[in-house]
């Protein structure tokens, strides 16, 4: 695909190395020439720099021949001129814009991205998308990922080994005669933060981050074998009232009531205006790193917090701070990937990253053939793949013992109907199964030419 990625900040670099990585044709647009300058010197994309959204720079890209326009500019409004543009001038097929004040995304103006005015395929809004992975994480209480697949019949879970988990220290091939009831299959190990596409012969260690995919009504006992049997949050508190901060508490008001939650915020007039949006949320004027605001908050008996303010320093600190003062477990929102290695021996439970979302949300707009949903696994680890076995795919047919799948590629459950199945070597895969799998980040091309419908993939 010949694919134009316009912003080269955070989010249009993972993007375009994402896609250089699956031999795609990219080209990176952006005002900055030293932007342009890092990006093209590391990864295998052509650069131009320039306003994204004018006519000649776009044609100076290639759009005349593009596949898909991705504009991921720090600008909502150059985002959505660029892909009018690409449209009106160039028809490009595909447009996927990123827009983030929210006076655009209010239902009363739905029509405007409509084919007829602002022709964008995909709006991708990384605050609400932030706001529902938050709120995904709170449903399982000691896992730091949750991603619930096939209509949330199976899920993948990321959680953390302690010393005193029953499943450390044994071969995973053995784990299913040792705990026969436990239909896990372990896709991913991350080990003092290097990625581990594991083998039979690989066992789990203490402090590991586990990846593993369960049939959703086996969760529970999944969890109670890791050691984690912690309770649903009840009384929850939130660092920040921005956006993010707004739509997590409308979507606890709306789909768990029973929750408690209590808002802090620094600027008094959004704090004002948040108050009047909020119907059982209270919301609190102050600063969450003065504890005397926390006292009054009474962050001890939260259960958990999130800290979702703009800025990462504010929120690890506001995190150990309240993890001080009692709260059980932290949340936070972290932008900058070079802190994440830092936090989880700090003691911050589960780490939030705008940028993997968005990134994970977009990707899954570019795959092709039957994959359904794509979700990145940290950056540069792999990706978790949901797709349909197709009658041209090498998977059907025979017992996946016989078949050769690529090294880094694991099948995590394979969901016929409403039976839930765990791969064993035996297994074999019908047409119109889905199949749940995790793909290291160099054979995501290859798993997609697996659900390609183009039949001279043989």
């Amino acid at each position: 695909m010949k694919i134009i990625v316009c912003g080269a900040g955070q989010v249009g670099s993972s993007i375009a190395r994402q896609l250089s990585m699956e031999n795609n044709d990219v080209t990176i647009v952006d005002q900055s020439s030293k932007l342009i300058s890092q990006i093209t010197d590391t990864l295998d994309v052509q650069g131009v720099v320039g306003h994204a959204s004018r006519p000649d720079i776009l044609e100076s890209a290639g759009a005349e021949d593009a596949d898909m326009i991705i504009a991921v500019t720090y600008a909502d409004e150059v985002n959505m001129v660029a892909c009018q543009v690409a449209h009106s001038l160039f028809d490009v097929p595909t447009k996927i814009a990123r827009v983030r004040h929210q006076s655009y995304l209010m239902p009363i103006w739905a029509n405007l991205f409509s084919r007829d005015h602002m022709p964008i395929d995909v709006i991708i809004s990384p605050e609400i998308e932030v706001a529902h992975a938050v709120t995904r994480r709170l449903q399982v209480p000691g896992a730091f990922e949750m991603i619930p697949m096939c209509d949330d019949k199976v899920r993948l879970l990321g959680v953390r080994c302690g010393d005193d988990c029953p499943l450390v220290h044994t071969p995973l091939r053995q784990l299913t005669q040792l705990f026969p009831d436990l239909n896990i299959v372990i896709v991913g190990l991350m080990r003092e933060n290097v990625p581990i596409v594991p083998t039979g012969d690989d066992q789990m260690l203490p402090g590991d981050e586990v990846y593993f995919v369960v049939d959703t009504e086996h969760l529970p006992r999944a969890m109670a074998a890791f050691g984690h049997e912690e309770s649903e949050a009840r009384r929850l508190l939130i660092f920040g009232a921005g956006n993010i901060g707004l739509f997590l508490a409308q979507q606890l008001e709306k789909e768990f009531p029973w929750v408690r939650a209590k808002l802090i915020e620094i600027d008094l007039k959004r704090a004002e205006a948040v108050a009047g949006q909020l119907e059982n949320t209270v919301v609190l004027h102050g600063d969450v790193l003065d504890s005397e605001i926390l006292e009054e908050a009474n962050a001890g008996a939260a259960e958990t917090i999130v800290s979702v303010t703009n800025d990462d320093e504010t929120n690890i600190l506001a995190s150990l701070l309240a993890k001080r003062h009692g709260a059980k477990r932290a949340i936070t929102l972290i932008n900058k990937s070079s802190y994440e290695p830092l936090v989880a021996p700090l003691g911050i439970d589960v780490v939030v990253s705008p940028r993997n979302i968005t990134v994970s949300t977009i990707l899954q707009q570019v795959r092709r053939g039957r994959i359904h949903s794509v979700h990145t696994l940290r950056e540069g680890f792999g990706e978790l793949i949901e797709a349909e076995a197709l009658e041209t795919s090498p998977l059907v047919n025979i017992p996946l013992k016989d078949v050769n799948l690529p090294a880094g590629v694991l099948l995590g459950a394979i969901v016929r109907d409403t039976e839930i199945i765990t791969p064993r070597g035996n297994t074999v895969v019908q047409v119109g199964d889905r199949v749940v799998l995790f793909a290291a980040a160099d054979q995501v091309r290859n798993v997609e030419k697996m659900f390609s419908v183009q039949l001279e993939f043989f």
